[in-house]
């Protein structure tokens, strides 16, 4: 009796696994691509609220290699809204370096004038990116430089 109850929970589980495997896909150059048009698509129009959605719940974001990451969609929330703040006329541009596994890196550039000042500032950047199987970022690493005056 016991046998009937439990070996069919056990397939169920198995199969369950497998279709979740199944379902997982690669990330491949036009995904991250896609996810690039949506981040420049949030940095541009400056929303906090559109890049959210691009990253999974316990996401980190590291935008400087010795400062602790912003934690959480929150974390990165609360950032996004706090630097994009004194944008305005961003221009973003990315190019998809290499893609394996999970992971991918990109070039990006972006300029920008901060609505304090007056001043044009220009960066040149590298992303690494970690995604899960829904396509969300579960991590960004980025490098960047401020071009000299």
């Amino acid at each position: 009796m016991l046998n009937r109850i439990i070996r069919p929970l056990l397939v169920a589980g198995f199969l369950a696994v497998l279709t979740v495997t199944a379902e997982a896909k690669p990330l491949t150059p036009a995904a991250l691509e896609s996810w690039l048009a949506r981040y420049e698509a949030a940095w541009e129009g400056r929303d906090a609220k559109l890049v959210v959605p691009l990253f999974s719940s316990d996401a980190l974001y590291r935008d400087m290699p010795y400062k602790e990451p912003r934690k959480g969609r929150e974390g990165i929330e609360e950032y996004w809204r706090t630097v994009t703040a004194d944008h305005r006329d961003v221009q973003f541009t990315s190019k998809v370096i290499a893609v394996n596994g999970n992971t991918g890196v990109a070039h990006w550039s972006a300029k920008f004038t901060l609505a304090s000042s007056g001043v044009t500032i220009e960066l040149d950047g590298v992303f690494v990116l970690e995604f899960d199987e829904k396509g969300q970022c579960t991590s960004l690493r980025e490098w960047w430089h401020v071009r000299p005056e």
